[in-house]
């Protein structure tokens, strides 16, 4: 017959497990995160559309994503980033979060509570920051005429990221 543990055997089995937990609790950390810059924009007005170029663009880079299990999508407020956002949000059923550009620290600790691979959608003058503080390396500046860079973060087992600059497909016609 079995009787039940001791309290202070309890307590050191309780102990015990919460200390081969804690690992698997700091390793919450996304394991992939994807950056890239709204595609490209109308030249008129202070919160400009997608052009017909930059909604295509938003579509190939959907197409892009589309299976690398995306967990979950952000957005800055504004209407070209929100409209880079929606094909892939669109395929996945995932909603959009809308972060503030102005605090990128709240938004990485978001993310950085995530799991699974993440998607960021942001500006030429936000990117380098925000890779910079997931740990990344930005590389040289986002031309204001550049909207194909697509930031690959991998964070690897040894908590060390990995930066991988991919290209969006081309915007078609």
């Amino acid at each position: 017959m079995r009787f039940p543990l001791p309290p202070s055997r309890l307590l050191g089995h309780l102990a015990l497990a919460a200390a081969l937990l804690a690992p698997c609790a700091a390793m919450a950390e996304p394991d992939m995160i994807y950056l890239v810059r709204h595609g490209e924009k109308a030249a008129d007005g202070n919160d400009p559309s997608l052009t017909p170029q930059g909604r295509q663009r938003a579509q190939n880079i959907a197409t892009m994503l589309h299976r690398a299990g995306i967990q979950a999508i952000f957005s800055s407020a504004t209407v070209r980033t929100l409209e880079t956002a929606k094909p892939l949000s669109a395929s996945l059923s995932l909603p959009v979060q809308q972060y503030d550009a102005g605090r990128p620290e709240a938004l990485v600790a978001k993310v950085k509570a995530l799991q699974g691979p993440v998607l960021v959608v942001g500006h030429s003058n936000t990117l380098p920051e925000l890779v910079r503080l997931f740990g990344g390396a930005p590389g040289t500046e986002i031309g204001d005429n550049e909207f194909d860079r697509v930031y690959q973060l991998v964070n690897g087992a040894d908590g060390k990221v990995t930066t991988v600059l991919l290209t969006s497909l081309p915007a078609t016609p």
